[in-house]
Parts: structure tokens; sequence; C-alpha cells
């Protein structure tokens, strides 16, 4: 029985061990490009650095739109009964499962200059292919599934017994949600939306359609891979790597604690 035990044990920890090494040694091997000199380029860099400014201020402005629209949703989600609440669910999740080009294909068709809702925002003056609101709809797109999945699970994990006591105490629905719900559940929604913030900066393949340029960071490597070849696209690639690296502590810091009960 011992020896069963631990040849199952050995097997667990190989297997683990050969996906952490898949996933850490390309990010390692990428990092340990990095020299001081190649560091210094890329920040002195004009065309790089408004890229990433760019990427930066879109991807904060997708987020803020998530947890805005997102954390309403995700609170009738967790809280409230209502027909449909499960095909409502699977909609949002949708752009989860849906392959990211097709995502910007769908985008250009339902915001483009040729649909109706594309032409109703061009007569209120806000275009959205080949511009900044393109970039943003297309981080949106792909960051509202994070923020919504992660403040329902947030809402979930507070007991609807300390808003009822709440009320009962002369608090308003608004009140006992502001004052009782939302901060208990206030560090998953944080979470949830520094993810919802990485998925944005990282998002490629919506935007590549629905605005190319001006270029966000992941367009930019791109563009500079296809044209100038590898040595042009890492220092690129090492500046993005480590926004994402700094994206991961921050998640480390404010995600629950999820240990595991005894």
């Amino acid at each position: 029985m011992v020896s069963r035990v631990s040849g199952w044990s050995v097997a667990l920890w190989l297997a683990a061990a050969l996906l952490v090494l898949f996933v850490a040694g390309p990010l390692v091997r990428l990092l340990l490009q990095a020299s001081p000199a190649s560091l210094g380029q890329a920040f002195q860099d004009r065309e790089l650095m408004a890229s990433i400014w760019l990427t930066v201020l879109t991807a904060s402005a997708a987020t803020l739109i998530s947890v805005l629209l997102g954390v309403p949703l995700a609170y009738l989600l967790a809280r409230v009964p209502f027909p449909g609440r499960r095909i409502i669910a699977g909609i949002v999740e949708l752009p989860v499962v849906v392959p990211h080009p097709v995502a910007g294909i769908a985008l250009l068709l339902f915001l483009g200059r040729q649909s109706p809702v594309g032409r109703g925002l061009a007569e209120l003056g806000l275009e959205i292919v080949n511009q900044v609101p393109g970039i943003i709809a297309g981080m949106l797109f792909v960051s509202a599934p994070i923020v919504v999945s992660a403040a329902r699970e947030a809402f979930r994990a507070v007991d609807p017994k300390l808003e009822r006591v709440a009320r009962t105490l002369g608090d308003t629905g608004w009140q006992a949600f502001r004052r009782v719900t939302l901060p208990l559940a206030g560090r998953g929604i944080v979470a949830g939306g520094v993810l919802a913030w990485a998925r944005s900066v990282s998002e490629f393949g919506s935007i590549v359609i629905l605005t190319f340029n001006p270029k966000v960071a992941s367009i930019l490597i791109y563009d500079r891979f296809t044209l100038f070849g590898l040595p042009a696209a890492v220092p690129a690639a090492i500046v993005l790597l480590l926004l994402a690296l700094l994206v991961f502590v921050l998640v480390q810091v404010v995600a629950p604690d999820r240990a595991p009960r005894r």
C-alpha cells in the first residue's frame, strides 16, 4: 500500500512539474533576454511607450465600464431569482469560448459604420472603428465576463442573512448593499477587476480587426515581429511581460484567501 501511494504521489508531482515548466520556461527565457541596455532602449522607444500608455489607459477604461455594469449584473445573478437567469449567465460568459478574431468580426458588424448601432453612435460623434473607442470595445468584450464571474462568486460568499438583518435595522436595500454586502465582497470584486484589466492588456484578436491603428502594445509587438523579425519584437514583449508580472503580484495581494479547509 505504501509503495502504491508513493508511486501515485510521484506521478502527481511529475505531471505538475511538467506543466509548470511548460508555462514558466518560455517566460523565463524571454526575461533572460532583458539586458539593461535592451531595456533602456525599450523605455526610450517613443512608439513603444506611447503604445504602452494607450494600452494602460484603454484597459483601465474597459475595466471601469466592466465593473460599473458587471457588478450590478453579478449581484442579480447571485441574489435574485428571475426567469432566464441561467441563460443570461451563459450569454455573459460566451466571450470566454468565442475565438477572439470571431469576436472582432462580430463587433465590427455590430459597431461598424454600416450597422444601425454604428451609424447611431457616429451621429452622436462617437466613432468606433479605427478609433480608441474600438480598442475599449474589444477589451470590454473579453474582460466583462471575468468581472461578472468574480463578483458573482464574491456575492455568493456573503451570507444573505447579513443583508436581511441590516434591512430589519432600518437600512434600505441600497444601504444594506453598500454598507454590508459590498465591503464583504469587495476583495473578490477587486481581484476580478485586476484580472479583467490584465486580460484587456493582453487582448489582440478582436482589437486587430476593430482598430489596428492606433496600436496597443500587443498589436505593436505583432507588427514589429512580422515586419522586422524576432529581435525587433523582443524588447517590446519584455516590457509588456513586466507589466503582466506587476499585475500578477497585485492579484496575489488582493485575491481572497482560498486556503483549503481542514
